[in-house]
């Protein structure tokens, strides 16, 4: 039997969204719905918030192509919209993705298109405790530091104008599928759920229940707990790290305009890539920490794909290098010198 309209999860939600201040009133959410139990919930609970909130809600669904009944996937999540008398949209992947990294960053650009198009301040999904608690793990395995064990913030900005929203951070996929069967939504099964090719899914159904059984039954609640405690501290860390390059850059326009810089030009200074002369000795005064923010921010501007540890290693060692040392390229075939009291980077 359904449990009456008006829920511990409907409260739950609802305070989570006024308290972060997730929404505004009134306002055009796009929700990505796979048919899978916990984005059923999300629309389900929003569906049931509205009236309180005054939302425009549309549902989009991302076809992958993955699965021999993806068609038959997003006509079940279409006729879900329509019965719920809400706009669909439905985006089709042009080929078959190949791997589950792929297959976000295509579903995000193809949502953020959709939002665009339609005029959708928020896009929406259903990520939960537990996708914050197994991509916690995912990036601790692959190796990375505080900003990939934050990773599933509540709101991250995709656009000037478009806000990616996740209200369901702090609820159990457990949770998301009693909800499901105590109002009797039809839940599409995905197969690839279960296919442990997928690391996140071998994290999913063989990590975590182990962890569960012989080191702490609330796991997933510890994990996201720590990953809600890093995000504080990455948002701070990364304004004093702005700040630090700032000023460290600062110094060498000012270098420039008393005629020290030689053949750099004001507009290369100053302009993407506008880090290519810092101070060390403004460097050698902040912590390790910040240090390391303000070199892989430098070497995100000039390298194809994320830098490595030992990349941003070898740039933050120049900040305390003896004079004229110099790195070997990067990647690009960039070189970082040490000039007196700046670190070239060209």
């Amino acid at each position: 039997m359904s449990r009456s309209f008006w829920t511990p999860l409907h409260a739950k939600i609802h305070r989570t969204i006024r308290s972060r201040h997730l929404f505004e009133r009134n306002q055009r959410l796009l929700v990505a719905v796979s048919g899978g139990q916990d984005s059923l919930c999300l629309i389900k609970l929003l569906l049931d918030l509205q009236p309180k909130w005054g939302w425009h809600l549309g549902i989009a669904h991302c076809d992958h192509r993955w699965r021999a009944d993806s068609q038959a996937n997003a006509q079940h999540v279409k006729n879900l919209a329509e019965s719920w008398e809400i706009s669909f949209y439905l985006e089709t992947a042009n080929e078959a993705l190949n791997s589950e990294a792929a297959a976000r960053n295509w579903r995000y650009q193809a949502m953020k298109a959709i939002a665009l198009e339609h005029n959708y301040n928020y896009i929406v999904t259903g990520h939960t405790k537990s996708d914050r608690a197994e991509t916690l793990l995912y990036n601790l395995m692959r190796g990375t530091g505080a900003d990939g064990l934050q990773a599933l913030t509540w709101q991250r900005l995709l656009t000037d104008n478009i806000l990616l929203v996740r209200p369901l951070l702090e609820v159990t996929r457990a949770q998301t599928g009693d909800f499901c069967q105590d109002f009797q939504l039809p839940i599409w099964e995905d197969s690839t759920n279960e296919d442990l090719k997928y690391t996140r899914n071998r994290i999913r159904r063989e990590l975590i229940p182990y962890l569960q059984e012989n080191f702490n039954p609330q796991v997933e609640s510890a994990l996201a707990q720590t990953a809600e405690l890093l995000q504080a501290e990455v948002e701070y860390l990364e304004q004093a790290a702005d700040r630090l390059r700032c000023e460290a850059m600062r110094g060498g326009v000012e270098e420039w305009e008393s005629g020290e810089v030689g053949e750099v030009s004001k507009e290369l200074l100053l302009s993407p890539p506008f880090f290519l002369k810092l101070n060390r000795r403004i460097l050698q005064k902040a912590p390790l920490a910040l240090q390391r923010r303000v070199m892989r921010y430098c070497l995100q501007q000039i390298l194809p794909c994320a830098p490595s540890f030992e990349q941003i290693e070898k740039l933050t060692a120049l900040i305390t290098a003896p004079n004229r040392s110099q790195t070997d390229p990067f990647p690009g075939g960039a070189i970082a010198k040490v000039e007196n009291d700046w670190i070239d980077l060209k």
